[in-house]
């Protein structure tokens, strides 16, 4: 064997440390990971921002001539920009920045859309268990889901006799079907051996509530609550309209009284942004909650 052959052998024979192949693997990325965390905040952002972009300059154009009835960007920005650049103002009761009536509208959805979501899934659990409750409990459920939240509002009103309830129950009179039906569906596709599983163990109710129910149709669940979410912020904007307030809604209409379309304009932005947020919101805890399972 020849000197150049030995030498090739030690070679083969004495690779690379291990410790030194993840220190120059460890460095690789390092050195590629901003790159690569950049180049996905790009993807994600810039397609949007040229879409809006677009929009605001098809707006801009369309809406310049002196007969438009719609203000464009600039006179948006121009006479409403008090409103964008300075959300957390508070000049007293009624005159506050629009940050400050979005929070206000927030407070009242997580207490009408908390309940909702509590009642509509202890509900649909138990609707999903009987296959005849689900007969005859889902077309009545088909039914009222349909009605229109500004519907509900005379009755709550006549019922409570004050505002700030009534739009707590045309919230959770909105929010509350979508909940209750993915909830049901969600139990009745519990997988055979999962409830033989709790028969052998022997768990009571609230165990097999807990343990299987809840687990296995949390896909479903999560998907009814971000429906329910959805309704609920359009149900309080609704609502706020007719019942008064400081809440977004108030401020919509009271905009339209005082013929200030441009605040109108910001504010439904807010609007957007914020029914974007809880959508995303709700999104992230139901991923985060579901992980490793999926809807069947």
């Amino acid at each position: 064997m020849s000197i150049q052959t030995i030498e090739d052998t030690n070679v083969k024979a004495f690779p690379a440390k291990p410790a030194e192949v993840i220190a120059l693997t460890a460095k690789a990325r390092r050195r590629f990971e901003p790159m690569a965390i950049a180049g996905r905040l790009a993807s994600t952002l810039v397609p949007p921002i040229i879409v809006i972009a677009l929009l605001l300059v098809v707006w801009q154009v369309a809406c310049s001539s002196p007969t438009s009835s719609l203000p464009p960007p600039s006179q948006v920005w121009n006479e409403a920009y008090d409103l964008i650049a300075h959300p957390f103002f508070d000049n007293g009761p009624q005159d506050i920045g629009l940050a400050w009536r979005v929070l206000i509208s927030l407070q009242r959805v997580a207490i009408g859309f908390g309940l909702a979501a509590v009642v509509g899934v202890a509900l649909g659990a138990l609707v999903g268990q009987s296959i005849w409750a689900m007969r005859g409990l889902d077309p009545v459920f088909q039914i009222l889901r349909t009605v229109p939240p500004l519907a509900w509002l005379p009755l709550s009103l006549a019922a409570f006799r004050d505002s700030n309830p009534s739009a707590l129950f045309v919230i959770f009179i909105t929010s509350i079907w979508p909940i209750i039906i993915n909830t049901a569906v969600g139990v009745r596709n519990i997988p055979q051996d999962y409830r033989n599983v709790a028969l052998i163990l022997r768990l009571n109710p609230f165990e097999f509530f807990v343990k299987i129910m809840v687990p296995a149709a949390a896909p479903y669940i999560f998907t009814g609550l971000r429906i329910g979410i959805g309704l609920s912020w359009l149900a309080i904007v609704a609502a706020e309209m007719l019942t008064g307030g400081v809440g977004i809604g108030f401020f919509i209409w009271d905009a339209w009284n005082s013929s200030r379309l441009p605040d109108i304009i910001v504010a439904l932005a807010y609007i957007g942004v914020t029914g974007f947020c809880l959508d995303r919101l709700v999104a992230a805890v139901g991923a985060f909650v579901t992980r490793g399972t999926t809807a069947k």
